[in-house]
């Protein structure tokens, strides 16, 4: 069996690592096509040395553009490898790599599967919600998460091909969590003691482009009753900048410090008191970590974590409220698999 693996953002880079060993471990020959649309090493490279991830066959260079000529340029690009074709197309997610390769397999008539299947905030104003409801709409085999995503996908008319399996972040933690403890050393390089640090991530438009949202968030860190660990996304970076903002990681309670790697980012999660975040996956990382979550966002796809109370969708005037007035939930249901959803997704194929 030949598959076309189709890979672009650090998310995408993590959940592959353990599919793609299952995929070594059955003999399936994989080919890996790496868009760029993550580029900057820290963003990228680090997790393909640290997870022991193939290197991609192909490598495509392509980043910093709008959406729509990202897309089309990733298609282009990726249309020109095909010319042999695979017995299927593997996409992840919601990027615009993903959606890149779901509409070249389409159109190639390529089957497609798509890993993380059946997500959806309901806001068409964010392009991954766009990305994740075309992709699956194409797709010939769904690999759902969760309960929740197999229930929006029965929603939408599809039923045909989807697979409830659990999520590979769950295969990711469960594989590297004791690696990072091994090996990574951020909390001793910050003197960062258990529990008495915050951790942050901020990346998204809606956030990073609105200077007084931006500033809120910032502001909010400032006023927290323990340090803020902020590694900050190069984008993020370049508009506090652009923004005048810098004055705000200069502040002692901000440790502000370049993207980190997988390892890095498991060993902060795991002693962290809580992860203040816009990030879809860290949403998912913090509940399966018992770290609660306050999400800077108006909505999530993973409304299971909010439903039971880890997570709290938060506006940035509110954040440091919210963080003061929480209650732990006395329960943590296991929400995401027993850790075997890439060997479920690598035994489905076979099956086919």
């Amino acid at each position: 069996m030949k598959i076309v693996t189709i890979l672009g953002a650090r998310p995408q880079f993590i959940k592959a690592s353990v599919v793609s060993s299952a995929f070594q471990r059955a003999g399936i020959n994989e080919i890996i096509i790496h868009t760029g649309q993550h580029f900057d090493s820290l963003m990228s490279d680090i997790f393909f040395q640290d997870l022991n991830l193939p290197q991609p066959q192909y490598h495509l260079n392509i980043h910093s553009l709008n959406h729509s000529a990202m897309t089309g340029r990733m298609m282009e690009k990726i249309e020109e490898l095909l010319d042999d074709k695979p017995d299927w197309m593997c996409v992840y997610g919601d990027t615009n790599s993903t959606l890149a390769g779901a509409l070249v397999a389409a159109k190639l008539h390529i089957p497609i599967a798509h890993i993380e299947a059946g997500l959806r905030s309901f806001n068409r104003q964010m392009p991954e919600e766009v990305n994740r409801v075309v992709t699956d709409h194409l797709a010939q085999l769904l690999f759902a998460p969760t309960n929740l995503a197999v229930q929006c996908l029965e929603n939408e008319g599809i039923s045909q091909g989807v697979h409830l399996v659990g999520d590979v972040m769950m295969d990711a933690i469960l594989q590297y969590q004791a690696k990072a403890k091994q090996t990574s050393d951020i909390l001793a390089r910050h003197q960062l003691s258990r529990n008495e640090f915050y951790l942050a991530t901020v990346h998204r438009p809606s956030n990073t482009d609105d200077r007084v949202r931006l500033s809120y968030i910032l502001d909010s860190f400032t006023k927290l009753d323990h340090p803020v660990v902020f590694p900050i996304h190069p984008r993020t970076q370049a508009q506090i900048d652009k923004m005048e903002l810098s004055h705000y990681l200069a502040a002692d309670s901000i440790v502000a410090i370049p993207p980190v790697s997988y390892l890095d980012m498991l060993a902060l999660e795991s002693a962290c008191r809580c992860i203040i975040t816009d990030s879809g996956g860290i949403q998912k990382e913090a509940y399966i970590f018992g770290r609660p979550c306050f999400t800077l966002r108006n909505e999530t796809e993973w409304k299971e974590t909010v439903d039971i109370g880890w997570n709290q969708l938060v506006q940035p005037e509110n954040l440091s409220e919210s963080i003061a007035n929480f209650t732990r939930p006395s329960e943590c249901p296991k929400l995401y698999g027993n850790g075997d959803a890439a060997t479920q997704i690598t035994q489905i194929l076979l099956n086919l």
